[in-house]
């Protein structure tokens, strides 16, 4: 029985190292696997909370110890890779002296895993999501939505749709807790979590956004919007349906021909996906410098070969004092002194908006960003509503910088005529002003069909000299006359 235990943890744990934990059993791969319903797939009897925490708190006093030996010793704080590597060797430790202590007393291990189970609970509570960090490895969730440590709903891609899940801690204070250490580890800077900062944005170390909030309500509440497709490209989104051959040549030359484009859409409906593709369409050798809330894009990690001239900014927020941190709008406006090729802001949230929008119309040509709006045309009025509340700026003022600044507006959503399968709808260009508002022609529209954006070649194109130096033309694509079907 012994023997059966020490192995696992006899050296490293099982293909562990310090970027993760380690692969998952692909279950599907059973004969029939693919088939069972979920309840049918045999699981491992959920590891006890409380003794996660006392196992993690025995490996923190132990890190907590060695860093006051080094200090005395006048040696140098270890690394954050180095100290997880110390922190496994600690697990290692704790988790053997447990189960020891199991064995001696009579105690029936649970199952010939238990213990390397313990040892990556311990580690992802540490050092990564916790509970969470299953969820996270699982490439079919889309959603995790938690309204208290034990009411977990989990959307999933594939055909199991949305569910209810397990506990993710033993209490909502463990689940501030583990907020509360994602917030110190995960992001660029430090985020606080407390009741004096209860809401918090966050990127979480796989790409995946979270947003945590507390106090507001009875119970904290968490959710976290995985990002299923780090790395993006048109090609990509034309195999998945998202949009076909015509527009994905269309969306590369209005890139390369440094055109502004505005991605909108509702939450949730491929906004910041359909962006990264945008991105990927730029040649390697122009300085980008990506500006967001909390970084989510990931180009340096996910796209470090394509785009290896590139800075990511993210908001900075200020002490408990309300001294120092760095906005949106000063991010934006110090960006124009860094030597930027394009300007790429994550999402336009507010404040910023007549930065972005002076960034676009003075030089910074090819920007893009996206926005929440519930339709193409409601960009106009979403960006008007922003200038007024936060700038003071009439709508005039704020029709005619829109109209100098952008040029193309990408919609996207969930199709409901394709199950909520997210596709872009429509594709408007700006063209100046008319009556004092921003004007527009819509050149993609939904089709009848499966309502995708597809050409409307009836409408002209105002900028179709520059897009054709780029490589795009309607002609090559056989769209003389208005086809039948279009909207």
């Amino acid at each position: 029985m012994t023997d059966q235990w020490s192995g696992p943890l006899s050296g490293s744990p099982r293909g562990y190292d310090h970027e993760g934990l380690p692969p998952r059993p692909d279950l599907t791969a059973l004969p029939g696997g693919a088939g069972l319903p979920e309840l049918a797939v045999l699981r491992p009897e959920p590891l006890d909370h409380q003794l996660v925490r006392r196992l993690q708190e025995q490996v923190a006093d132990l890190l907590t110890e060695e860093r006051s030996n080094r200090k005395r010793a006048g040696q140098v704080e270890l690394s954050r890779a180095d100290e997880e590597q110390r922190a496994l060797s600690f697990i290692q430790q704790v988790v053997r002296g447990h189960m020891q202590d199991q064995l001696a007393s009579g105690q029936v291990l649970p199952d010939r895993d238990h213990d390397q189970r313990l040892a990556d609970a311990v580690f992802a509570a540490m050092y990564q999501a916790g509970e969470l960090q299953e969820l996270l490895e699982d490439e079919q969730v889309e959603n995790i939505d938690i309204n208290g440590c034990d009411e977990v709903w989990v959307t999933y891609a594939d055909q199991r749709g949305k569910q209810r899940g397990r506990a993710v801690a033993s209490s909502d204070e463990d689940l501030i807790d583990l907020v509360q250490t994602l917030a110190a580890y995960a992001g660029l800077n430090a985020r606080p979590f407390s009741i004096a900062s209860p809401s918090l944005d966050l990127r979480l170390h796989d790409g995946s956004r979270m947003s945590a909030l507390m106090v507001a309500g009875e119970r904290p509440s968490v959710s976290i919007r995985r990002n299923r497709f780090p790395q993006m490209f048109l090609s990509t989104l034309v195999e998945l349906g998202t949009i076909d051959e015509q527009l994905a040549a269309f969306l590369q030359s209005a890139v390369l021909a440094r055109h502004n484009i505005m991605v909108a859409g509702a939450t949730d409906a491929g906004k910041t996906t359909l962006l990264r593709a945008l991105i990927n369409c730029i040649p390697p050798h122009e300085r980008l410098i990506i500006i967001e809330r909390s970084l989510e894009l990931g180009l340096r990690r996910n796209n470090p070969e394509l785009h290896p001239d590139c800075v990511e900014w993210e908001q900075v927020l200020p002490d408990p004092d309300g001294k120092g941190g760095i906005t949106l709008d000063e991010l934006v406006r110090r960006s124009r002194r860094q030597n930027p090729s394009r300007v790429i802001m994550g999402e336009i949230l507010g404040p910023e908006v007549l930065e972005v929008l002076n960034a676009m119309s003075q030089g910074n040509d090819g920007s893009l960003s996206t926005l929440h709006a519930r339709s193409a045309h409601d960009v106009f009025n979403k960006l008007s509503g922003y200038g007024a509340v936060h700038q003071g700026l009439t709508e005039g003022a704020m029709h005619q910088l829109i109209a100098g600044s952008v040029d193309f507006v990408v919609f996207t959503r969930k199709n409901r005529l394709l199950g909520g399968h997210r596709t872009v709808t429509e594709v408007l260009e700006v063209n100046g002003l008319a009556e004092g508002r921003p004007a527009s022609s819509s050149l993609f529209v939904p089709s009848r069909e499966d309502g995708r954006a597809v050409r409307d070649s009836a409408v002209a194109i105002a900028r179709a000299e520059e897009l054709l130096d780029a490589g795009y033309q309607d002609a090559a694509w056989g769209y003389t006359t208005p086809r039948q079907g279009w909207l």
